[in-house]
């Protein structure tokens, strides 16, 4: 392997080809080496993983890593989310965490994330120092680990249980006596993934809800596709909440960070729409007021909401850390990005499948109304925008024409005039109507994402169509 670069999230590569032990071993190495150089080392990291193959030993080997290096590891000791991880970094101030996942990529997948001290995924500035650290190791330079029964032994690896801890953590953030008195019929599904026993653990016992659980046990395959919530990826869901006659179904994604939801009619909300009703609800509800923060590929629904209620918005480069880093500061009362990511303030500056979950399981608790009814109650008073997200794989051809195009973009698309070109990620082209389509080749993926937003489903249609004629166009 010529080099390992980190995404938007992360490492990630495919499971016997690049995602191997030695790899892991080095990436641990360099972050290691990033810790000492910080001199945090010493405050110990985190070390976690997923439903996917082998993930305990691809965390031990990590651990073995930490403790050659006189860095204590804590051992998470069972498939555990991102977020509760984040959690556990930011409330026993440690140096990091290290989480063996590759959230929702398919199950030939594997990856590792860092959490640094902050809490949030890290930052450009931070994946790029551990980067160099990774590079004089893949020629060549010494790699050490410790036995695992000599990390045992002198105390450097210890097991740890982060569920109670993070449980109890949800619970001051969600209005549980609400959900309770309502008594709420919730189908639930984990995806094979990490949210086992959290997520269904917080509904019922904290929560009071009347719970069905599909997926529940470990399916490195995640039965076949990808961990990812989606309309396509819930089927069974969707007729699970009809079948039940249920007020709600809730899903997770593999490591926990994002979420599907699905109304009482099986019907799947776009998580779009997920995050201007949650927004709307805690300003509406709880009478919060402070900064958004939303990324430039996620709705500008986002923006109406905020502009109906005074609040101002920050756009930020796709990946949940910029959203995050924001959160750390206090600059805003919530963070989301269109793919199924969330967090608000009083909670970790990661995103929060889990905690979106529980929201929205308040929010229908508290108004007792489905999620359709608060939608078109959130268009009548806001407006409606129709956003589409579709992910194409680059040809050999595409790759060679696409910086070109992000360079020299068109003057005007599906009819209209470009009024405005947004670099902030990708292309993102703002047409004369105040529709836009963005352009930006995948973090983490060989695909490119093409997003676009009309206020007609037709005008989206055109602009989908324009935005891949122009893509694919030599």
């Amino acid at each position: 392997m010529a080099t390992i670069k980190f995404g938007t999230s992360g490492w990630r590569a495919i499971l016997a080809d690049e995602f191997t032990f030695s790899n892991v071993r080095i990436v641990t190495q360099g972050i290691a080496q990033y810790l000492r150089q910080e001199k945090i080392g010493q405050l110990g990291v985190i070390v976690g993983y997923d439903s996917r193959f082998l993930g305990e030993l691809f965390a031990r080997t990590a651990a073995e890593v930490l403790a050659a290096h006189g860095i204590p590891a804590f051992l998470c000791d069972r498939e555990t989310p991102t977020p509760t991880i984040a959690y556990h970094v930011v409330k026993h101030q440690l140096a990091g965490g290290i989480n063996i996942s590759a959230s929702h990529n398919p199950p030939e997948y594997n990856g590792v994330k860092f959490t640094p001290s902050w809490g949030g995924p890290a930052l450009p500035e931070t994946t790029r120092a551990i980067e160099q650290r990774i590079q004089p190791l893949l020629h060549g330079e010494h790699i050490k680990w410790l036995p695992w029964e000599r990390a045992q032994a002198d105390g450097l690896v210890r097991w740890y249980d982060p569920r109670p801890e993070y449980l109890t953590a949800l619970e001051g953030l969600i209005d549980c006596q609400r959900i309770r008195e309502r008594g709420l019929r919730i189908v639930m599904d984990p995806f094979y993934g990490t949210t086992r026993g959290y997520l269904d653990e917080f509904l019922r016992r904290y929560a009071g809800a009347k719970l069905a659980v599909l997926h529940h046990w470990r399916d490195p395959y995640f039965g076949g596709g990808r961990p990812d919530p989606s309309a396509q990826t819930l089927r069974e869901l969707r007729e699970t909440v009809r079948q039940e006659k249920a007020h709600l179904g809730v899903a997770t994604d593999g490591d926990g960070d994002r979420f599907g939801v699905v109304d009482a009619d099986g019907t799947f909300i776009e998580p779009n729409v997920i995050l201007a009703l949650v927004l709307d609800y805690l300003v509406a509800h709880r009478k919060w007021k402070g900064g958004i923060a939303r990324s430039v590929a996620t709705t500008h629904l986002i923006d109406l909401v905020a502009a109906y209620h005074g609040l101002t918005v920050y756009e930020t480069p796709v990946g949940f850390k910029y959203i995050g880093e924001l959160l750390a500061k206090g600059a805003v009362i919530l963070g989301g990005e269109e793919s199924a990511g969330l967090s608000i303030q009083g909670h970790v500056p990661e995103k929060d499948g889990m905690l979106a979950c529980a929201l929205v399981t308040e929010m229908v608790a508290v108004t007792g109304k489905t999620i359709q009814e608060l939608v078109m109650d959130l268009y009548h008073r806001v407006g409606r925008v129709w956003t589409r997200r579709e992910d194409l794989p680059i040809t050999s051809r595409m790759r060679e024409l696409l910086d070109q195009k992000l360079e020299h973009p068109p003057s005007s698309l599906a009819g209209m005039e470009v009024v405005d070109v947004n670099r902030l990620d990708g292309c993102k082209l703002i047409l004369s109507d105040g529709s836009w389509f963005l352009l930006r080749p995948s973090g983490t993926e060989p695909i490119v994402r093409c997003y676009g937003e009309a206020k007609t489903a037709e005008q989206l249609e055109r602009i989908m169509r324009a935005g891949r004629t122009w893509l694919c166009e030599t």
